[in-house]
């Protein structure tokens, strides 16, 4: 049954949705603070977090940086009162996994909610067929084993930033849209969440230590998508 800690201020939407999530099969502990939130992680041990961007004291940016400042892998998906471009890229520059915009919908959320477990547990089976170790340089690649190291130094990465490289390096040198990206490693099929992706791509050359202005692996085509480059 998988744990899901969910931190909302408003008790109406709290209680709503922890009934809703609970019918749909999950263990949750819910959360009214972000200090109370973060107090959870040890005790409650969640597999993800479902976090409300607008929280009073500790806001939820402060809350999504503060699990990925201790975790990089939790997933996090965020929930905003608004869809507004700036809150979402903002919140997923944090470090959020996905997003949900409230009024939060019962089977939206659990359909998010399975999305992203099964890209914390499933991307080994991303490039099936592929050697184990995938090195292109100074980056290897554990397909099996779920790791990425850089010069030798492990890369700790939350589950969509794995699933995105592992999608973009299993096929070096083809170019994948924003629309395929989407559909590959968030399972959505709306074309506006492409923002996703691009903040995603942020936050994982970052990580890798990619030059912004020239990054070695995960190239932008301008006007199309992002393709991977062996080198």
């Amino acid at each position: 049954m998988p744990r899901v800690l969910l931190i909302e201020d408003d008790r109406a939407v709290r209680e709503g949705v922890a009934l809703a999530l609970r019918r749909q099969g999950h263990d949750v502990a819910a959360a009214a603070t972000g200090e109370d939130g973060m107090a959870h992680l040890t005790s409650f041990r969640p597999d993800v977090v479902v976090l409300d961007l607008m929280l009073p004291g500790m806001t939820g940016l402060d809350v999504c940086r503060g699990i990925r400042s201790v975790d990089q892998t939790l997933p996090i998906v965020m929930a905003t009162a608004r869809g507004d471009d700036v809150d979402i890229v903002v919140g997923l520059e944090a470090g959020a996994d996905d997003y949900v915009v409230k009024p939060v919908q019962a089977g939206v959320l659990n359909a998010r909610i399975r999305a992203v477990l099964r890209r914390a547990g499933g991307a080994a089976a991303d490039g099936a067929g592929l050697p184990r170790i995938d090195t292109h340089g100074e980056l290897a690649i554990d397909r099996a084993g779920l790791t990425v190291t850089v010069a030798g130094t492990p890369v700790a990465l939350a589950p969509s930033e794995l699933r995105l490289l592992l999608t973009l390096s299993a096929s070096p040198g083809q170019v994948f849209s924003r629309q395929q990206l989407l559909e590959a490693v968030w399972e959505h099929s709306y074309h506006g969440d492409a923002r996703l992706v691009d903040a995603c791509v942020k936050r994982l050359r970052a990580k890798m230590g990619e030059p912004p202005r020239d990054p070695r692996y995960i190239q932008t085509v301008r006007g199309f998508g992002y393709r991977f480059a062996a080198k």
